[in-house]
């Protein structure tokens, strides 16, 4: 039996037609969030939300019932990638989007989380179970991004 996993690993992209500074500023527009991501509200509650040091605060959810998840802005390059470190008592672990230039001009845009499961070996199953429908969702998310961030400017 092999045993049950501690942390989780996600890597997906999309293409965007759009320029990487374009993508880049439509990734970390907190307050957009609301129109690729699903069932999420973000915002920055510390600092500008466009630097390292700022923290940022997302609720994802559906009729009024969500989850929480903290975060600090730890690294930050403007037109390339932003990372950052959950915070809250549930969501823990990295994450980062980077955006990638393409030879015509338009983008790669990778969303990563590396995740540390909660709760144990409850969590550790959730995962298990709960996996292929966190990448479906993800996916779909991606894809709406996708067509979102090129109409944003």
């Amino acid at each position: 039996m092999s045993a049950l996993p501690r942390t989780a690993s996600v890597v997906l992209s999309v293409d965007v037609d759009a320029a990487p500074d374009a993508v880049f500023a439509a990734a970390t527009d907190w307050p957009g969030h609301r129109h690729w991501m699903l069932g999420t509200t973000a915002e920055a509650t510390k600092g500008d939300g466009a630097s390292v040091g700022s923290s940022l605060r997302a609720v994802t959810g559906i009729a009024g019932l969500g989850a929480v998840d903290t975060m600090d802005i730890v690294e930050w390059v403007p037109g390339v990638h932003c990372r950052v470190v959950h915070t809250g008592s549930v969501v823990q672990g990295t994450a980062m989007f980077a955006v990638a230039p393409r030879p015509d001009g338009t983008s790669v845009f990778v969303w990563s989380e590396q995740l540390e499961l909660p709760f144990g070996i409850i969590g550790a199953l959730g995962w298990t179970l709960g996996a292929p429908l966190f990448r479906l969702g993800l996916r779909y998310s991606l894809r709406r991004f996708a067509a979102w961030a090129p109409t944003r400017v």
